[in-house]
């Protein structure tokens, strides 16, 4: 019989000891589990970590690297890089099953075993030993470094309780009660945001990583733990609230270095595959694609804000909690107006500013400016960096007022005219509103080629942004929408809103 071709029903028929030997089964460490079945996989030309995109080329090739070295692993970067998701996603890398010895507190190997009711019970009834089958979604812990946590909870202490119960000398192995690191023999031990661990914390896993063996209270025990370590980590230099220890830092193999999306299209994939839509009209609610590019801008424009502390990064949950908002937007709307189907605006905008808000950590600047309008700049920035993507640059075009498409409706804006354009207000209402600025339609229709009719009024009003952001109009944020003036007869509020539209209470 050969063990490596049984299925897992075959697999789940074996009950004990004996019948395991037959079937020809070797132990085997999980960093040589994930090792071969890592080669197995790069062979057949599978996606081991498939969701993850953008690391194509740099961070997954690092990992696999770290593997075929049978590395523990440090992933180092800014929130929201998927450091923990790649390290779940490493479970799959495992067999589907591997046998362990029935009541185990260790998940012992049936022939490497190591704690000492295991060893008993093996020598007590031989082959007759039962065992169970341990699925690799269960091998995978994780633990959150926080100030508090105690040697005791990750590598164990001396348990009075079992001591005083089984009426137990303190010198017997068996008042131990294991903390996570043991338990997790044979599995991947995950722990995230290393540097916030104490350094007293940090030096009880330098046996353990080198010589695998570990000492509780006074007991020297050799266990061998095999373990495959996962640690997660912001750069060191983000924040003070520590740090990783030098010998720490030195005895973890592999040191891979996370990033955010290197394009807007590996970011919008990532949005795409992330949102939380379930439920959603979304056959009724049209988003242009022009949207989806300013979603994830603005998280680039956050990322180089001098506003926006650069160390703690500007997470991917940023794009995603700002798509569903969009999404609810337009829904409520929807909902609103008692409409069959609508089109996103670029006034929704305004509604992803509290899934901004709560996910960019401020510099004093920032704070001094407040949350809510520094949120507001940012979504004018990404319009700015867009529209020149579209439309010709307005700047260039002023000096040529002969061949400037936007003097129509610039003109028109200059003998006193202005356009509301109301968040909840129906189709119907916003495009006739849209339509009164003369000249407007004919720079969409002469400048996009191919535009769908349902998206000519959303570059309308895109485009009525962007000359507000290049300084050609005045545009203020109301109570219910945004209203666009004429720059000159709105120059003391040009370009942003009201200092009272962002109350804040927490400059």
């Amino acid at each position: 019989m050969e063990y490596n071709k049984l299925t897992a029903k075959e697999l789940l028929n074996i009950k004990t000891l004996g019948e395991l030997k037959a079937a020809g089964y070797e132990p085997k460490s999980i960093k040589e589990e994930l090792r071969q079945n890592l080669i197995s996989k790069i062979q057949k030309g599978e996606n081991v970590f498939e969701g993850i995109w953008g690391y194509e080329d740099t961070v997954i090739p690092d990992i696999e690297r770290a593997i075929l070295s049978r590395h523990n692993i440090n992933l180092l970067g800014l929130r929201g890089q998927a450091k923990t998701r790649i390290a779940r996603m490493m479970t799959f890398l495992l067999d589907e099953f591997v046998p362990v010895v029935e009541g185990s507190e260790l998940n012992d190997d049936p022939l490497a075993p190591l704690s000492a009711s295991s060893l008993s019970l093996i020598e007590a009834k031989g082959d007759h030993t039962p065992i169970t089958w341990w699925h690799r979604a269960d091998r995978y812990t994780e633990k959150l470094a926080t100030p508090d946590v105690s040697v005791a909870d990750l590598i164990g202490d001396v348990d009075p309780i079992k001591a005083a119960t089984l009426k137990l000398s303190y010198n017997d192995e068996r008042v131990i009660h294991y903390g996570l690191v043991p338990r997790s023999h044979r599995s991947i031990f995950v722990i995230n945001e290393l540097p916030d661990l104490q350094a007293r914390i940090q030096v009880a896993l330098f046996n353990i990583l080198q010589e695998g063996d570990i000492q509780i209270r006074g007991f020297k025990l050799r266990l061998p733990l095999d373990i495959q370590f996962v640690f997660t980590a912001n750069p060191e230099d983000y924040t003070n609230r520590g740090s990783i220890v030098t010998p720490l830092k030195d005895r973890i193999e592999s040191q891979i270095i996370t990033h955010y999306p290197k394009t807007i299209e590996i970011g919008k994939q990532i949005t795409a595959q992330e949102a939380k839509l379930d439920g959603k009209p979304l056959d009724k609610i049209h988003v242009p694609e022009l949207m989806k590019d300013l979603i994830e801008q603005i998280a680039i424009e956050a990322r180089h804000s001098e506003y926006v502390d650069e160390k703690s990064g500007v997470s991917a949950r940023l794009t995603i909690s700002a798509y569903e908002n969009l999404i609810s937007a337009a829904e409520r709307r929807l909902y609103k107006n008692k409409e069959e189907n609508t089109v996103v605006r670029i006034s929704d905008l305004i509604g992803i500013i509290p899934a901004i808000t709560g996910k960019v950590e401020l510099v004093y600047e920032g704070e001094q400016e407040g949350a809510g309008l520094v949120a507001y700049n940012l979504i004018g920035k990404a319009i700015r960096t867009l529209f020149v993507d579209y439309f010709p640059s307005p700047e260039q075009k002023k000096k040529d007022r002969e061949g400037n498409p936007y003097v129509l409706p610039l003109s028109w804006f200059g003998e006193g005219n202005s356009l509301d354009v109301l968040a909840s207000q129906s189709d119907k209402a916003y495009k006739s509103a849209l339509h009164q600025v003369p000249g407007l339609e004919e720079i969409i229709t002469a400048t996009i080629e191919g535009l769908p009719e349902k998206e000519k009024e959303f570059f309308m009003e895109f485009a009525l942004h962007g000359l507000a952001e290049y300084s050609q109009l005045s545009k203020k944020l109301l109570d219910t929408g945004m209203q666009f003036k004429d720059l000159f007869s709105s120059m003391f509020d040009m370009g942003a809103p009201d200092e009272d539209e962002f109350d804040e209470d927490d400059n």
